[in-house]
């Protein structure tokens, strides 16, 4: 039994395994990076013929495919909830079919759509085992969830399959509740709601449900205080506080075939790619074809997230490749055993792993690095001294931002600018249909008030990639501090407008909805007649925080 485990047989039984797929770049999966020459073993498998057949013979009709399926793949990933799947599919099928003109016969290329599945389940399959065995389950981390926002709301004033999605609704309407708490609130009401709520998280975290809390002493004139109350109660019924469950939203967007933007996207984005693969093509030049592979990873909605993921992109590939030659140069020489190629893997890769796990702004090179490395070390079934692999793949990697770069900020560019005024739009639009609410309801409308804060969210990261854009796209300072204040006022007014009594608010939801117009640019130019000359408002009032939000959007 020991000598059956022996390392020699573990090592013979890992390359009989790879020859037998005949996967030589399985580690870079699921991009298929190389055309797979290796013939070795599975010589029965086959695979349905595709358009690759069809276009063998003729360049011409095989551009156009790959033009109308990399429209269509990239122009539904922008349209839909199918999101970046639409560009790894067009990018697969594209890259596929610019392998015919190296392939001699079309069971060749049949055989590479083989080892592309191959390339791309293997490894699947390995994390979904990864995962069940170490990873973190979907309840433990909703528990987490509702445990972070209960310490986080016991802050803030000094379980079953059916009981936690209801308490992720509830502990997030309890937030709500808490940031808007009066300022008079007494001093003993708020060390008890800090009391329970850390009780709560405390039942929560060791896997059970919170105890019931106090009952008030007396009536609760504030509707926050009522809701706060009502929220700690409900996260102790076996629904977690409530039944609703919220809208899952269309596969396509309200403006998938009304907004160009989308066919624009599609259509830079397919340029790009078409680009690159003749430009690597009439050279002769196989080994740059990253270039194409930049187009659909690198290519994004606006100006400034396509050169902020073209500088990681840019960065992460040098870092690899660096590495990659240092190993080539000073390690591999001496390896002399699979478990020592592994070793190497494992560390070569772990500095890209970590980047990849960190904030979602940088984690983009991360990826780049550990991608570089593996395809600068690894070549065929064995570690590679070649060091124009390395040399090609940043050659690749420049000329496709060089391509994407060119022709995102030349032709119909889209500045964050105005993807922020769009999602602010949403947001005033989300806010006014909130103040039309009656207070009950309005409370209890999570779904918009998430909206908010995800719209919001989403626009600050756009602000923050604006000086990725080039200067002639970008705003005057004084208009990006607008954006940045008007993104404040917006998420500060929430938490009161939720629990507001209800006067007058028909006409906030009006004066939110004509800042939301104003916003959009649909206002007809109504600038600053539009907001109201009512005498002056308290610091900090709900009507004075919707007054600095009609200012702030009428400049």
């Amino acid at each position: 039994m020991r000598g059956s485990l022996s390392p020699g047989r573990v090592r013979q039984g890992a390359r009989v395994l790879f020859l037998v797929l005949s996967v030589p770049t399985v580690a870079v999966s699921p991009l298929p990076s190389r055309s797979p020459q290796e013939r070795e073993g599975a010589d029965g498998a086959s695979f349905p013929p595709g358009h690759h057949q069809a276009t063998a013979d003729d360049p011409l009709l095989r551009i156009c495919v790959i033009a109308l399926t990399s429209f269509a793949f990239v122009f539904l990933g922008a349209a839909s909830q199918l999101g970046e799947i639409g560009s790894s599919i067009a990018l697969v099928i594209a890259f596929i079919l610019t392998l015919v003109d190296s392939l001699p016969l079309g069971e060749i290329a049949t055989r590479g759509l083989l080892y592309a599945w191959q390339m791309a389940v293997m490894p699947m399959a390995l994390m979904i085992v990864f995962n069940l065995v170490l990873g973190t389950s979907p309840h433990r981390l909703l528990r987490q969830t509702v445990v972070e926002r209960l310490e986080a709301a016991a802050t803030a004033p000094t379980a079953t399959v059916t009981w936690l999605p209801g308490a992720a609704r509830t502990s997030y309407q309890l937030l709500l509740a808490v940031a808007a708490l009066p300022a008079g609130l007494a001093q003993e009401a708020r060390a008890a709601l800090s009391e329970h709520c850390r009780a709560a998280a405390a039942a929560i975290g060791a896997g059970g449900r919170p105890p019931a809390p106090a009952a008030p002493a007396g009536p609760v004139g504030n509707e926050a205080l009522r809701t706060v109350q009502a929220s700690l109660d409900g996260l102790t019924r076996p629904n977690g506080g409530t039944d609703a469950v919220a809208p899952k939203p269309p596969f396509l967007a309200a403006d998938a075939f009304s907004n160009p933007d989308y066919q624009r996207y599609a259509l830079k984005t397919t340029a790009a790619a078409v680009i690159c693969y003749l430009t690597y093509s009439l050279i002769a030049w196989q080994g740059i074809h990253t270039a194409m592979i930049t187009c659909y990873v690198a290519a994004l909605g606006t100006t400034g997230e396509t050169v902020h993921k073209l500088a990681l992109r840019i960065s992460g590939c040098l870092v690899g490749a660096a590495i990659g030659l240092l190993c080539i140069l000073f390690v591999i020489p001496h390896l002399g055993s699979v478990g020592g190629l592994m070793v190497l893997v494992f560390f070569g890769v772990l500095p890209g792993a970590w980047v990849s796990a960190g904030n979602e702004r940088i984690s983009h090179a991360g990826v780049q690095v550990g991608f570089a490395f593996l395809l600068t070390i690894l070549n065929g079934f064995a570690p590679s001294l070649d060091m124009a692999s390395a040399r090609d793949r940043v050659v690749g990697t420049l000329l496709g931002n060089l391509v994407v770069y060119l022709i995102f900020t030349g032709i119909w560019p889209k500045s964050a600018v105005a993807d922020v005024r769009d999602r602010l739009a949403r947001v005033l639009a989300a806010l006014s249909r909130l103040a039309a609410l009656e207070p009950a309801a309005r409370a209890a409308a999570l779904d918009d008030a998430a909206r908010v804060e995800a719209e919001a969210e989403k626009a600050c990261e756009q602000l923050r990639l604006l000086p990725f854009e080039p200067a002639s796209q970008r705003p005057a300072p004084a208009g990006i501090a607008r954006l940045h204040a008007l993104i404040a006022e917006t998420r500060a007014l929430l938490p009161p407008l939720m629990f507001c009594p209800g006067q007058e608010q028909g006409e906030i939801a009006q004066r939110l909805s004509r800042a939301s117009a104003q916003v959009s640019g649909t206002a007809g130019g109504a600038g600053t007649d539009g907001v109201a000359d009512a005498g002056p408002d308290a610091p900090g009032s709900l009507a004075a925080r919707v007054r600095h939000i009609e200012q702030l959007a009428a400049r």
